[in-house]
């Protein structure tokens, strides 16, 4: 169980970018967040890890306050959530097979993982990951050698190597064309239905949240427009979370 609890975050410069958000994700939920850009879903996933700092609230992981955890504390709660980033975040010149494994950096001794002295069964788990995603033939290739959707599919296959009780991705097919967009996302899904892994996954467009999310939740200017079934928001909440001059065919 994962409980946000009265989170917000301030920035330096005075934005709000979290406004008293407060919502619990059960188990093996699949949790869309959409909203326009700008409207607090990359700061409220990386909240969640810590990688932005709240200004106020807590984070709950299964009866451990992040939010208050140690550095050595947040590291060992790290290895069970897994990230996805909209750019990828690889490193383009190693290998495919050499990112994927960076994903046991967490579990690993230090000087063997830069020398890249990985065990035997991680490797053979690495192979595993990418083949479950499709690009096991690409294992010896550079990052950069691959599409778009080829190097997110890595991205996933590398967090999979923490074995991650949740995932959480960062608007994770915005850079990609909408077939692409929607393999990506039956990876996510595959993930959620046939590992149990908990999904928390920003989205732009209602489309998409409405084809994957098991639930729904809007934000709009870091406040918390919406909680719900896909099938729940309608035109008039379309246009209250998107804006008046929003495009009705997204609800269709």
């Amino acid at each position: 169980m994962l409980e946000i609890q009265h989170l917000s975050k301030r920035f330096p410069d005075g934005t709000l970018a979290l406004d008293d958000v407060s919502f619990s994700v059960a188990d093996g939920e699949f949790l869309v967040i959409i909203g326009l850009s700008g409207s607090g879903k990359s700061t409220l996933l990386r909240c969640i890890n810590r990688l932005i700092e709240p200004s106020g609230g807590r984070v709950v992981w299964n009866g451990v306050d992040i939010t208050a955890a140690s550095p050595a504390a947040l590291r060992r709660i790290r290895c069970e959530i897994g990230m996805i980033f909209q750019q990828f975040n690889l490193v383009k010149r190693s290998s495919v097979l050499r990112n994927v494994l960076a994903g046991r950096l967490g579990y690993a001794a230090t000087l063997p993982s830069v020398l890249g002295r990985w065990s035997a069964r991680d490797r053979a788990d690495a192979i595993a990951n990418l083949a479950l995603v499709g690009i096991e033939a690409k294992a010896a290739n550079r990052a950069d050698e691959l599409s778009g959707g080829q190097q997110q599919r890595v991205a996933i296959a590398r967090a999979l190597m923490q074995h991650p009780k949740l995932l959480l991705a960062d608007e994770p097919v915005a850079s990609l064309d909408p077939a692409t967009s929607h393999g990506v996302m039956d990876y996510l899904r595959l993930l959620n239905r046939d590992r149990g892994v908990t999904v928390l996954c920003s989205l732009h467009f209602l489309s998409l949240a409405r084809a994957y999310g098991t639930r729904i939740i809007a934000l709009k200017a870091g406040r918390m427009m919406f909680d719900g079934p896909p099938r729940a928001i309608d035109a008039a909440w379309f246009k209250e979370i998107y804006g008046e001059d929003a495009v009705e065919v997204e609800i269709r």
